[in-house]
């Protein structure tokens, strides 16, 4: 029996409508397959791949949370402080789950996988998405015509500045 490769694939129904923060969803996702991918080659096998994983994505999630904050602010969202808190309490679990791992607990890496999934997923249908529409009203109403905004910040990958263009 060949065992699924990806526990979860990116669909177009969880666009926010922002293409710079659909990239980095895509991205997430790629990471949470990996991780997957790691856990079900079995722990011996894969606790040093799972590890660095969870690390890179910790790193990539910080840099997208950071991306989307930083579009917040510009666009004075009213759900800024909540959103930036969901972000905050998300990185605080999975830091706990690592700390947890490091001082010799038992970690279920297929948990820890299926817990990813699931809160990149509900954070993307609920948070994300409203803050996407808030920001298609905004067009709408002429608010934010032809705003170019730069986001001047480091990639985990070295990359600097990012380009936000709302037209």
């Amino acid at each position: 029996m060949k065992l699924k490769k990806q526990i979860v694939q990116w669909h177009d129904s969880y666009s926010v409508g922002i293409h710079l923060v659909d990239e980095q969803h895509k991205e997430l996702i790629n990471l949470t397959n990996k991780l997957y991918e790691a856990s079900i080659q079995g722990w011996d096998k894969s606790k040093d791949a799972f590890m660095n994983t969870v690390h890179a994505a910790v790193d990539y999630a910080g840099y997208h949370f950071s991306t989307e904050e930083k579009i917040m602010e510009r666009i004075n969202y009213p759900d800024y402080l909540s959103h930036k808190k969901e972000h905050s309490d998300f990185v605080k679990e999975v830091l706990r789950q690592v700390q947890d791992f490091q001082a010799g607990q038992k970690v279920s890496a297929n948990d820890f996988v299926l817990f990813l999934k699931n809160w990149v997923l509900t954070h993307i249908a609920v948070c994300d998405k409203k803050m996407g529409l808030y920001l298609i009203k905004l067009k709408r109403e002429g608010a934010l015509h032809n705003i170019t905004m730069q986001i001047k910040q480091e990639t985990p990958t070295g990359a600097e500045g990012v380009r936000l263009i709302i037209k």
